[in-house]
């Protein structure tokens, strides 16, 4: 059974697999249809029309599917490998482990946020920013830039009381624990991370960084939270709803899972913490 592991328990072995199967991923041209995919609902999804992976009840099942078909890829590489989370309530400095040379690297260059440390650095020659939204071709932070505070516990916690799932008009402008946790309301979880990380996490092509799955492994993981402390308020809505993903519809673009088959993480993976 796959145990994904909070990224600041990682042994050095781990790390050093980890991103050598993200190295090799990227090699062999199949890193970047991840990148594609992602890039293509973020453009595609709308708070008036069809909405799959982003803005919608969807979205937490949608990303629980994409790192399972991304992990398994990794796992192809190396069958050792399984995606860390970044517990970004709890490792909140830019001076974290998480952005040392050895692991992801860290912040860009203040002039054009181009990454110049640890593996993923556009002078390694190994990470070349190919699915692109301009033609900048080197992976970009701007940690800390965007907006200065990652959130808190106490966020964290505000957001994991939320006792309805989501409701209507499901879109981003819906109260709920899924809108909350995505960012559109509220203290603003999922989408305040991604700003902070800046360069491509700030758009649509954020998977070109790899720290996106890291982030949508914890936010994953506070999905299993918020069910354990709810467990008479499952994933709404139920069926006959236009436009978003019913719980027993299938999710493009795999048409072959269901949220309804995506409520029970343990069938494919456990946190270090279950």
């Amino acid at each position: 059974m796959t145990v994904r592991k909070n990224q600041a328990s990682l042994t050095a072995d781990e790390k050093r697999r980890f991103v050598a199967a993200l190295l090799e991923l990227k090699r062999r041209g199949r890193y970047d249809d991840f990148v594609s995919t992602h890039n293509g609902f973020i453009v595609g999804d709308t708070d008036n029309g069809e909405r799959t992976g982003h803005r919608s009840p969807s979205f937490l099942p949608w990303h629980r599917r994409f790192l399972l078909q991304f992990e398994r890829a990794l796992q192809s590489v190396d069958t050792s490998v399984a995606l860390p989370y970044w517990d970004w309530s709890s490792d909140r400095s830019t001076r974290s482990s998480l952005w040392a040379p050895d692991f992801l690297g860290g912040t860009g260059r203040s002039r054009d946020g181009r990454v110049t440390d640890g593996p993923f650095a556009a002078d390694t020659g190994n990470w070349p920013i190919s699915v692109r939204i301009d033609g900048r071709t080197y992976l970009r932070r701007a940690l800390g830039s965007g907006i200065r505070e990652l959130p808190t516990r106490a966020n964290v916690e505000s957001v994991l009381s939320i006792p309805t799932y989501d409701m209507a008009p499901w879109n981003s402008a819906s109260d709920g624990f899924r809108n909350h946790l995505e960012g559109w309301r509220g203290v603003n979880l999922h989408n305040r991370v991604h700003v902070w990380v800046g360069g491509q996490m700030a758009t649509g092509v954020s998977p070109n960084d790899p720290v996106f799955w890291l982030h949508h492994a914890y936010v994953d993981k506070l999905w299993t939270e918020w069910q354990r402390r709810h467990p008479g308020s499952g994933y709404a809505p139920a069926a006959g709803t236009p436009d978003v993903v019913d719980l027993d519809e299938t999710m493009k673009p795999w048409h072959d899972t269901r949220p309804a088959d995506l409520l029970d993480h343990t069938a494919h993976y456990t946190f270090d913490t279950d």
